[in-house]
C-alpha cells in the first residue's frame, strides 16, 4: 500500500508561500498529488518556488481546477479539515486526524482519496465540508484554533504517514468504493425520488436529507451499493408517477376522516 495516491486539495489558496510550503510537506511525507481549486495564489511565483525546496516538482505539476467537485471526481473517500467544530452539519462526523484517517487508509490500496484544506482567511464553507465524508480538526489550544494553511497540511500529513507506517503489508479493501462523482449522482437521484414521494417536502427537507447522506457516506458505499440506491430511487419515482402521492397538506386530518366515515 502506498500513500502516494492520497491527494491534497487546496481550495482557493491566497498566499503563494503556502503553496510551496504545502508541496514541501507533501514531499516530506511521501505524497505527490496536489490539486489547487480556483487559486488566487500563483504556483509559479517566486514566493511559492522558494518555499517548495524539495517539493518543487510537486508544485510545478500541481493541477489547477475550477471547482471542488472537479478536484474530487475520481476519489472514493474525502476528508475535509476545519478549525470550527460547531453546527449541525459538522457535529457527528468530525474528529482528530488519528480518528478519521484510518478510514482513508482503508481506501488507498484500491482507489484515490483526498484531504481538503480551505483558504487562509476563513477555511472551507459548510457546504464544502458537507460534500466530504468526514471532517478533521487539529486539537489546538482554546482560542487558537486557526492554523496556518501549510502548517495544517504538515500536521495532518505527519499523522497520515505515522498511521500508514503501522499498516504497511495489510490486505487491501476487497471492493472498490464508489467515486465522489458517482455518489453525488446517486444523492441527486435519491433526493428527487424522496421529494416525489413527499418524504422531503417542507423546510426540514435539507436537514433530513443531510442525515441520510451522512449515514450513507459514512459507510463508504461501493459501486455495487450505489447501483442499489439508484434502483431504489427509480422504483420510488415509478410508484409516484404511476399511482400518485398526495401532498402532506392535502391529506385530511384524523377528525375530518372520522366525520366523513361517521365514526
Amino acid at each position: 500500500m502506498s500513500i502516494e495516491s492520497c491527494r491534497v486539495v487546496l481550495v482557493r489558496p491566497q498566499y503563494a508561500g503556502n503553496l510551496g510550503s504545502a508541496a514541501r510537506a507533501m514531499a516530506n511525507f511521501g505524497l505527490r498529488d496536489l490539486v489547487l481549486v480556483d487559486p488566487t495564489a500563483n504556483k509559479q511565483s517566486m514566493d511559492a518556488v522558494m518555499m517548495a525546496t524539495h517539493g518543487l516538482e510537486i508544485l510545478q505539476t500541481a493541477r489547477v481546477v475550477g471547482t471542488l467537485a472537479e478536484a474530487l471526481a475520481d476519489c472514493a473517500f474525502v476528508l475535509s479539515t476545519s478549525g470550527e467544530i460547531g453546527g449541525l452539519k459538522r457535529k457527528g462526523y468530525w474528529g482528530p486526524p488519528d480518528e478519521k484517517l484510518p478510514a482513508l487508509l482503508d481506501v488507498l490500496p484500491v482507489a484515490p482519496a483526498a484531504i481538503v484544506f480551505g483558504p487562509e482567511p476563513h477555511g472551507l464553507t459548510v457546504d464544502e465540508i458537507t460534500l466530504c465524508h468526514g471532517m478533521m480538526f487539529v486539537p489546538t489550544a482554546a482560542g487558537h484554533e486557526s492554523l496556518n494553511l501549510a502548517q495544517a497540511v504538515a500536521v495532518v500529513l505527519y499523522e497520515l504517514r505515522k498511521l500508514w507506517l503501522t499498516r504497511v503489508g495489510l490486505a487491501p479493501v476487497p471492493e472498490v468504493p464508489a467515486t465522489f462523482e458517482s455518489q453525488e449522482r446517486m444523492f441527486q437521484h435519491l433526493t428527487e425520488a424522496l421529494t416525489a414521494q413527499r418524504f422531503l417536502w417542507d423546510f426540514r427537507a435539507g436537514g433530513i436529507f443531510h442525515v441520510l447522506r451522512t449515514v450513507i457516506a459514512r459507510g463508504r458505499p461501493t459501486q455495487k451499493e450505489i447501483k442499489v440506491f439508484h434502483g431504489l430511487a427509480t422504483q420510488l419515482l415509478y410508484i409516484a408517477k404511476t399511482f400518485g402521492v398526495p401532498h402532506p397538506t392535502d391529506v385530511p386530518k384524523t377528525s375530518e376522516v372520522e366525520e366523513t366515515t361517521g365514526e
